[in-house]
C-alpha cells in the first residue's frame, strides 16, 4: 500500500518516544479516571459491587487518538449518549466535561496514539424491584481510561496481507431482540466463543452469522425444511453480521456490501462510507448472505482499534487472488489521511492539564468541588477508606 509503510513507521517512532519516558512517567502505560480521581492504569480499581462488573449493566464507547489528534470524538460521544438513553443510564459528566477531562489525561500521560475507553455503569445499586422513577434516580458511575493504541490486527499482519477469518459454526450472533447490537456492551459470550473457534481452526478472526450455519445445514439434510428455496451452497438464509469488535465489509464487483441490521453502527464504518463517497465507490447497506462473503473479491474488517484490516483468507480459502485488493488499498490510505483532516479530528493540547484541576461538571453542566464522592482529584492519588493511595510508576 502506498502509505502503509509511512503510517506504521511514524507510529513506531512515536511509540519508542513514549516508552522512553516510562522511567519517569507513571502514566506512560496508561491513565485512568475513576469517580474524579486519576491513577496510573495498573493502579486503577473498580468497586466490586458495581453493577457493570456484576451484571454487565453498562455501555461504553472507544474513540482513538492518532498522532496527537482526537479522531471523530463527538461522533463517539453522541453514540455513547444514545446508548445511555436506550439503557436508562446517564453519564455523570456533560459531553464538554468528558472532552476536557480526556484531553487533560492525554496531556498528563503524553500518549499520542491512544485507545480511549469511556464506560458508564448502573452504579452500586441494581435495578431489581425498582420503579422506573427509582431507576432514573440512581447514581450512575463513569470510568475512563487511556492506554497506548490497541491493534485488533497488528501492523505486521496488515503489512503482510495475511489476515484470516472463519465463519463461526459453533455459535451465532446474539439476536437483536435479546441484545441491541447498536448499544456497545460487554456481553461478549458469543464473540468470545467465536474467537475460540477461530483460533481452534487456525484463523485470526471469527465472522458471526445471524443464525446457526450448522443447524441450517443439518435441517436441510434431514429434510425438515422441505419446500424452502434451496441454493447450491446451502446458505441462502444465513447472513453475515459482525465479528469480535469489528464490522465486516465485503467487496464484490467493485461495490461494498455491509449489513444494515443486527450489527453495531460503527463509527469506523461511517468513515469507510465517507471514503467511498470521496472515492466514488458504491456501497450497499442490506442483508449480506453468507454466499456473498464466499464469492467476495475483497474483504476487510473495520474498527477504531486497527482501522481497515484486510482479510485475504476465509475458511481456509483465498479471498480473490489472496492479496489485499485495490479498493481496500484505496480506502485504507484515505482512512488514515482522514485522521489529519480538521473536519474529522482536532489536535490535543499536550500542555494543558486544566481538565484535572479539581473541578468537574455533572450531566447538567453544574460545577462540583474537588472532593466529590470523597475522592481526591490530585494526580495519582485517591482516598480509599480514608487512606491516601498514591500512584507510582510501573
Amino acid at each position: 500500500m502506498t502509505t502503509m509503510h509511512e503510517i506504521f513507521s511514524a507510529y513506531q517512532s512515536r511509540l519508542r518516544d513514549l516508552e522512553a519516558t516510562q522511567p519517569t512517567n507513571p502514566f506512560a502505560k496508561g491513565i485512568a479516571w475513576i469517580q474524579h480521581g486519576v491513577y496510573p492504569i495498573h493502579e486503577a480499581h473498580i468497586p466490586m459491587l458495581d453493577q457493570g462488573f456484576l451484571h454487565s449493566d453498562l455501555t461504553y464507547d472507544v474513540p482513538a487518538v492518532w498522532a496527537g489528534r482526537f479522531f471523530r470524538l463527538d461522533d463517539h460521544l453522541a453514540r455513547l449518549e444514545r446508548s445511555c438513553a436506550k439503557l436508562r443510564l446517564r453519564a455523570p459528566l456533560s459531553r464538554a466535561a468528558i472532552k476536557r477531562t480526556l484531553c487533560a489525561m492525554l496531556a498528563r500521560s503524553g500518549i499520542r496514539d491512544a485507545f480511549v475507553e469511556i464506560i458508564v455503569t448502573r452504579g452500586l445499586t441494581g435495578v431489581r424491584g425498582l420503579t422506573a422513577a427509582e431507576v432514573a434516580g440512581l447514581s450512575n458511575n463513569l470510568y475512563m481510561f487511556i492506554v497506548p493504541y490497541v491493534w485488533v490486527m497488528s501492523p505486521q499482519v496488515q503489512s503482510e496481507g495475511s489476515g484470516s477469518a472463519v465463519v463461526a459454526r459453533s455459535v451465532y450472533r446474539t439476536p437483536p431482540a435479546c441484545m441491541d447490537p447498536t448499544v456497545k456492551n460487554l456481553q461478549w459470550g458469543d464473540l468470545t466463543r467465536g474467537m475460540f473457534e477461530a483460533g481452534d481452526r487456525g484463523a485470526g478472526y471469527p465472522f458471526l452469522t445471524d443464525v446457526s450455519v450448522s443447524e441450517r445445514e443439518g435441517e436441510r439434510q434431514s429434510g425438515r425444511r422441505e419446500g424452502e428455496r434451496q441454493d447450491d451452497d446451502n446458505n441462502v438464509d444465513v447472513n453475515i453480521t459482525e465479528g469480535s469488535g469489528f464490522n465486516i465489509v465485503i467487496i464484490k464487483d467493485s461495490t461494498l456490501y455491509t449489513p444494515r441490521k443486527g450489527v453495531l453502527e460503527g463509527v469506523t464504518r461511517e468513515s469507510v462510507f465517507e471514503c467511498c463517497r470521496r472515492l466514488g465507490v458504491p456501497y450497499v447497506l442490506d442483508k449480506v448472505p453468507l454466499r456473498v462473503a464466499y464469492e467476495a473479491d475483497e474483504i476487510f474488517m473495520c474498527t477504531t482499534a486497527g482501522g481497515i484490516m484486510p482479510i485475504t483468507k476465509l475458511d481456509g480459502k483465498l479471498v480473490g487472488d489472496g492479496t489485499v485488493g485495490p479498493i481496500t488499498t484505496r480506502i485504507w490510505d484515505l482512512y488514515w489521511r482522514l485522521h489529519f483532516d480538521e473536519g474529522f479530528s482536532f489536535a490535543v493540547d499536550y500542555e494543558d492539564e486544566r481538565g484535572l484541576d479539581g473541578r468537574v461538571e455533572d450531566g447538567d453542566g453544574h460545577g462540583k468541588g474537588s472532593q466529590a464522592n470523597g475522592l481526591s482529584t490530585r494526580i495519582g492519588e485517591g482516598h480509599v477508606n480514608g487512606k491516601v493511595i498514591k500512584g507510582t510508576a510501573h
